[in-house]
């Protein structure tokens, strides 16, 4: 029978302790680390167009992580008949990446340092914003780790080459990982209504080999349909924004867009690219805490973030 951590003598309730993400082990050296997956924060807005406040999304998402802390035993889904996340897959939080504020090089440098450091441990990253120009360093990090298809999620295409001079802000990530030589191609889900991307952005991100699908044509296609257009043998990394969501679930974030997606449509999704693919990296971006006095925009983002490593250590498992 399994045991969960409680039977050994502490019931350490959610609200007990420090929160790690989901109450894991916190690891300060960054060339130590040992496990299969390794969480990183990454508090930084500096690359907002509109409302700040997402640099405190980390602390956010791991305070309502804890909600999720279910011991050693893993998480039973009757549904699936399968135990998520069982005593034996080591997740470790690793902290934040130090952010100098105003400055951008130095901040997206640091999280890359972070990223970095996971893949050299073999980890998986998992790294949480923050606003989305945080994938910037995320991805960069990727480039010997052979070739990636990024699985944007998302309301806004974020496809922005240069505005201002700014080329690094939260409207330019999809665009700089396009350039990447390693960056096979992009599948862009989500993206809806009036966008920070111009048509020439959509129009060039068409031409690069981006498929890009907004929320209705995702539901007329279906879940399974349209996860079977990532190429097939695709190793895919997921960058997931909040407000992909709709934000009568997800308010708390700063360019929020109505029309999104609900939970069960996103999770199922990941669901499927994780049975389909090898998923080498994730983040997700743009939770601002203090747009949502209820929480619930944080618990989407960490319940969401542990259903996902969920469906890819499960899929791991079975795969072997």
């Amino acid at each position: 029978m399994a045991t969960h951590g409680y039977e050994g003598g502490r019931l350490d309730l959610p609200f007990v302790g420090i929160s790690t993400f989901g109450k894991r082990p916190y690891v300060a050296d960054w060339g130590g680390i040992e496990a299969d997956a390794a969480i990183l924060g990454a508090p930084f807005d500096f690359g907002t167009q509109w409302r700040p406040g997402a640099r405190f999304g980390p602390r956010a998402v791991r305070e309502a992580s804890t909600l999720f802390s279910f011991g050693h035993a893993g998480a039973y889904d009757h549904e699936d008949d399968a135990t998520y996340l069982p005593g034996d897959v080591r997740i470790v939080d690793i902290g934040d990446a130090d952010i100098v504020h105003t400055d951008t090089e130095k901040s997206h440098a640091n999280i890359e340092t972070g990223v970095r450091a996971i893949l050299k441990a073999g980890a998986l990253p998992v790294v949480i914003g923050g606003d989305h120009s945080i994938n910037i360093p995320c991805i960069r990090a990727f480039d010997d780790q052979g070739d990636i298809h990024v699985l944007q999620i998302d309301a806004h295409l974020d496809f922005v080459d240069e505005r201002h001079g700014v080329r690094h802000g939260h409207g330019n990530p999809m665009r700089r990982a396009a350039e990447q030589p390693y960056v096979t191609g992009l599948t862009q889900l989500g993206i809806r209504n009036v966008s920070s991307t111009s048509k020439e952005g959509y129009d060039d991100a068409r031409a690069r080999g981006s498929d890009i699908l907004s929320v209705r044509q995702m539901r007329r296609l279906g879940t399974q349909a349209t996860a079977a257009r990532i190429p097939k043998g695709a190793r895919v990394y997921v960058t997931l924004d909040i407000d992909a969501f709709c934000p009568s679930i997800a308010p708390g974030t700063g360019t929020p867009s109505h029309g999104g997606f609900l939970y069960y449509e996103v999770l199922e999704l990941l669901q499927q690219v994780a049975r389909d693919h090898e998923i080498v990296g994730i983040d997700l971006v743009e939770v601002a805490p203090d747009y949502d006095p209820t929480g619930s925009t944080a618990i989407l983002a960490a319940q969401v973030l542990l259903n996902l490593l969920g469906f890819v250590f499960h899929a791991r498992r079975s795969a072997g």
